[in-house]
């Protein structure tokens, strides 16, 4: 029954600022804040059109004593956010004011939101569907303008029109499969398998195209995560410095002076890259420079990619090498850094990576950083990043479309090897229940619930 509640909570950053909104959704949320309301010339909230705003103030219950000067606005479900009708009280920005209202409202009926529940309330009530749920916080939580626009074109259903059309299309073909099997007379069974054959071919053409988008879109939710490593002294924390343009980490001629991890974050043409300086690895009686190396080789194996740094001013030595037959099963770059010094090195003693990803560079100058960036580019995204393409970000959709797509295989080969398009139909079905387990179609209670635990509240 909880979800048939008047729910309310805080719908802005709790702190001070010009505005605190707090919003009030179920069917008698205008009956609570009318509890509450004053308006001017005593006027009642309960008289208030849809989609109109009336001032007035907030007042106690307990002593009808003014709260704050206030503004409320009245949306008529179902043309709400939540579906739902819905108010939201616009007061005095203020840790106190906001407190002290919504602390009102409650003793007025309403009861605290959950996490995520005014969202959770718009896919219940069929406003939106998961993968535009999922969304909004993805809106919330994006770091860049290109990682924004990726998330509101997937709240405005790109990717659930995607997902629509390819199971419009699985269940077509399971009624040409039943229609087959309930009337066996005609000997249709070898024709419809051809048909079938190639309409799973094309749908598992189209789910091929979406997790190729999967990197990307990872990466353009939660960040491209790149790990700068190298010896002592060979750079790393000029690099940091050269491609912040501020002076972040310490830089001394003295080796180990980075001896903790030291992460920062920034936008390459709207993708967002969080870049970690570790210590110099190398052997090292020191126990507090030892321990930082012990964490370099932790970030290593959580980097998307590495950037190995290489003094170009020096030969390389077994030091390099270690690191380079460390991270050689990772995607990386290496910086040959320092070329504005004496260029003491040979290109040749590298073996195994290719001369395009080998770049040289200065970080005093800044030589050669327009050249990483682009390389980074071609990596992840094929020279360009955009996001007007369907881009799968969520890794609960990814392995969806991955399932789907293993369902498929097995009808295919049911199909190729036996003929019985009765069994390839139950792993059509199964792969039609992947699919919508994007959309929320078909998903499981418990796991919609953990979706909008991680919520913000007010959300």
């Amino acid at each position: 029954m909880r979800e048939f509640d008047t729910i309310a909570a805080v719908s802005t950053v709790l702190g001070e600022g010009g505005i605190s909104i707090i919003r009030v959704s179920g069917k008698e949320s205008l009956e609570v804040v009318n509890k509450i309301f004053r308006g001017k010339d005593k006027s009642s909230a309960l008289d208030m059109k849809p989609y109109t705003m009336k001032y007035g103030h907030i007042v106690e219950i307990s002593s009808e004593e003014p709260l704050d000067e206030v503004l409320i606005s009245f949306m008529k479900g179902p043309k709400s956010f939540t579906a739902e009708d819905t108010v939201e009280i616009n007061c005095h920005g203020g840790v106190t004011p906001t407190k002290k209202i919504l602390e009102e409202v409650v003793k007025a009926g309403a009861r605290i939101a959950e996490p995520g529940e005014f969202t959770k309330r718009a896919f219940l009530n069929g406003r939106i569907d998961l993968s535009q749920a999922e969304a909004v916080i993805d809106i919330i939580r994006s770091k860049t303008e290109l990682s924004m626009k990726s998330a509101v074109l997937q709240s405005g259903g790109r990717i659930s029109r995607e997902i629509d059309s390819l199971r419009n299309k699985l269940l077509q073909t399971i009624a040409h499969i039943e229609a087959t099997v309930d009337y066996p007379e005609d000997d249709l069974e070898e024709v419809t398998a051809d048909r079938v054959k190639e309409e799973l071919e094309e749908i598992l053409i189209n789910i091929d195209k979406m997790l190729l988008t999967a990197e990307e879109g990872k990466i353009l939710r939660e960040g491209l995560n790149i790990i700068i490593v190298g010896k002592p002294n060979v750079g790393k924390s000029s690099l940091l410095n050269a491609i912040l343009m501020e002076k972040r980490a310490i830089v001394t001629d003295v080796p180990g002076t980075t001896r903790d991890v030291i992460e920062e974050y920034i936008n390459l043409d709207g993708v967002p890259i969080k870049i970690v300086d570790t210590a110099g690895i190398r052997e090292t009686d020191d126990i507090v420079e030892k321990i930082g190396v012990e964490k370099s080789k932790e970030k290593i194996d959580e980097g998307d990619l590495i950037i190995l740094m290489l003094d170009s001013s020096r030969e390389l030595d077994s030091e390099d090498n270690e690191i380079i037959e460390y991270i050689k099963n990772k995607k990386y770059l290496v910086l040959l850094n320092k070329v504005d010094l004496k260029n003491e090195f040979d290109k040749n003693l590298i073996k195994d990576i290719e001369s395009k990803y080998i770049i040289e560079t200065s970080a005093m100058t800044g030589k050669g950083l327009d050249i990483l960036k682009e390389r980074i580019k071609e990596m992840f995204f094929g020279g360009e990043v955009k996001a007007g393409d369907v881009i799968i970000t969520n890794t609960r959709h990814k392995e969806a479309l991955i399932r789907a797509k293993e369902s498929l295989n097995a009808a295919l080969n049911a199909l190729e090897f036996t003929l019985a398009i009765d069994l390839a139909s139950i792993d059509i079905r199964n792969a039609w229940i992947r699919l919508g387990e994007i959309t929320g179609d078909t998903v499981e209670e418990d796991i919609i619930d953990k979706i909008f635990s991680e919520f913000c509240l007010g959300k």
